[in-house]
């Protein structure tokens, strides 16, 4: 895939995301709406999960019933955060890359999630494309979203204080690479690639400062688990969970093996690369990835 095609990437290298905006930004009524919302949708097991955006690893501590987890993301110090928070075992791997050009071989993985990542995104179909390509048949694809038809964006419109319209199917980019997305376009871009939605989830009911304020936050917690379950029927919250199942058989149970075997050249797209000491060398184009400090880094080749 051409590099000079791909859309515009947001990068947290060098951020304090993790400690900033999860540790110290009051976001504890989140996080756990969150975990609990995983819990209903993830499969209890399986072999081999790809998280997507997985920043520092807030949410991997949560997919301890699979026996091995890819870490993706784009930026290298998110990544390096989550090795100190979660160590070098053979149950984690970790990979620089972005979602618009993939590095792993067709129909790998039996389960992929994307949490708070897909609001980044400049082009959605295209993105849902590369991850569809990478899941096997039957395997099970949890994602969230940043919802555009939110209550307080319809009020928001009806009282003539926004200009976007929230009931139109296109996304709206409020701040630079930044997007909410009408549920109904989500539904259709994920349909459109083949996946059957299973089961949607809506959060972050009570996403309001001065409730949780005055709020105890197990209590907005245990009324947010509740209403989660309406997302069946209706989703006006600002945070929407789906899980959706590539159409086709069930899930092939990811073969044991060597690393090298699950990853292709982002460049020509072959599937046979070769582990030198510090990077990994396409045998058909030649270019080379760098492998340092734990990290397989498929953002830009090496010389």
């Amino acid at each position: 895939m051409d590099k000079q095609n791909t859309p515009p990437i947001c990068n947290y290298e060098g951020s304090d995301y993790q400690a900033s905006f999860w540790d110290k930004g009051g976001r504890e009524y989140e996080d756990r709406t969150e975990a609990i919302a995983l819990k209903r949708l993830l499969p209890k097991s399986g072999h081999l999960l790809l998280e997507l955006g997985a920043g520092a690893g807030r949410n991997t501590p949560r997919y301890a019933g699979f026996d091995q987890i890819i870490l993706l993301d784009y930026s290298r110090t998110q990544l390096e955060q989550a090795q100190q928070r979660l160590g070098n075992s053979e149950k984690y791997i970790y990979v620089a890359a972005d979602v618009y050009r993939l590095p792993f071989v067709d129909g790998l993985f039996d389960t992929a999630t994307m949490i708070r990542t897909l609001h980044h995104m400049a082009d959605v179909p295209n993105a849902l494309a590369q991850i569809r390509n990478v899941m096997a048949p039957g395997g099970i694809f949890i994602l969230e979203f940043a919802n555009k038809l939110n209550l307080k964006a319809v009020f928001r419109y009806l009282l003539r204080k926004q200009d976007w319209n929230p009931f139109t199917l296109e996304p709206v980019e409020f701040v630079k690479l930044n997007f909410d997305f009408h549920p109904k376009a989500i539904r259709n871009w994920l349909e459109g690639l083949g996946f059957k939605i299973e089961k949607t989830l809506t959060l972050s009911y009570f996403r309001v400062g001065l409730l949780k304020r005055i709020v105890p936050t197990s209590i907005l917690v245990f009324l947010d688990s509740i209403l989660q379950w309406t997302g069946a029927l209706w989703q006006f919250t600002p945070s929407v969970f789906v899980r959706a199942k590539v159409i086709g058989r069930d899930a092939i149970p990811t073969p044991g093996g060597d690393i090298l075997s699950y990853f292709k050249c982002p460049s020509c797209g072959d599937s046979l690369l070769a582990g030198k000491p510090d990077y990994l060398e396409c045998t058909n184009c030649k270019t080379k990835w760098e492998v340092r400090g734990g990290i397989y880094d498929f953002r830009e080749p090496v010389e």
